[in-house]
């Protein structure tokens, strides 16, 4: 009996994350992530060139909210930011760091433009792998820091977020004059996905360099809602819409860790997190931002399992 393949018209978009030095940037490998032409692990219907990648989440403070189990791999850097950078590449085996900007929020801390410039620029230093660079959440303050930040790093080629439709032509400015890619975010709606692309897309900035974030519920708080959003977005790019074709990226670990099950016991964070995780790299996710690195080496191996790595 032979198997009934579908055949897709359109496909993901490719975007590489990460300059090397050839290309005028300092990064020690490049990442490349969508370029699937089908839905997630089918690859008898069609090409998945690359495997979904997964990024560390490092603040520039010392997070206030995160669980004791979260915080006791990162104990002895947790204060240095630098070196809790650095212990994801060379103790955990990072491929790429996503770096919160957390201390330009007015309430934790306040530090100007420049103030983050230089942190970002001596993280640069300190780090090869490829980076992702989020604000801190409060649009007016990162809307000031963001661009000079994206200027401080300008020719690494960094993915850097968020955008959104009320706020994004700031950033999509600074990403096309510093040579970054940009995440555009979107409150679990693929109209607005959509939209947003679209309005990008007029400022200049290629589908080759716009990643969606399609907002995501964990385990237990709307993690099937957020699924079906990225199933529908996908089938769509498949489908030939050019305007939904960009890589997904989820914030996995921001997610799981603010449900309340994942902070009453010890394990039972960690399972939250890869779970979620898991059901997120079947709906299409592109990249993973996590936060525990035994959640990570789980799904590490869960990747593996999938591509016969």
């Amino acid at each position: 009996m032979e198997l009934s393949l579908e055949k897709w018209s359109g496909a993901v978009s490719t975007v590489s994350i990460g300059a090397s030095k050839e290309e005028g940037g300092t990064r020690s490998a490049v990442l490349k992530v969508g370029g699937q032409k089908t839905l997630p692990y089918l690859s008898a219907e069609g090409q998945i060139p690359y495997r979904p990648q997964i990024a560390f989440e490092v603040w520039d403070i010392a997070p206030l909210d995160w669980p004791q189990e979260l915080l006791r791999p990162y104990q002895a850097v947790i204060k240095d930011p630098l070196s809790w950078a650095q212990k994801c590449v060379t103790d955990y085996g990072a491929k790429s760091i996503c770096l919160r900007l957390m201390a330009a929020h007015p309430d934790f801390g306040d530090r100007t433009a420049q103030q983050e410039a230089d942190f970002i620029r001596d993280l640069l230093k300190k780090i090869s792998v490829p980076l992702i660079i989020t604000g801190c959440g409060d649009d007016a303050k990162d809307n000031l820091v963001l661009p000079v930040c994206c200027e401080a790093a300008r020719g690494e080629r960094c993915l850097v977020g968020s955008a959104m439709q009320d706020n994004y032509k700031t950033l999509v400015a600074a990403a096309l004059a510093d040579g970054h890619n940009i995440i555009a975010e979107s409150p679990i709606d693929i109209n607005i996905a959509k939209q947003l692309n679209i309005l990008i897309s007029d400022m200049g900035l290629g589908l080759e360099r716009i990643v969606i974030n399609p907002t995501i519920g964990a385990l237990g708080y709307g993690l099937e809602y957020a699924y079906s959003i990225m199933e529908r977005a996908r089938l769509a790019a498949l489908a030939g819409d050019r305007m939904m074709s960009s890589p997904f990226i989820c914030f996995v670990g921001q997610e799981s860790w603010r449900a309340k099950e994942a902070k009453d016991e010890a394990q039972r964070g960690i399972l939250w997190e890869a779970i979620t995780a898991t059901a997120l790299i079947q709906a299409g996710a592109d990249i993973l931002v996590m936060r525990h690195p035994k959640a990570i080496e789980k799904i590490e191996k869960y990747i593996n399992s999938l591509t016969g790595d």
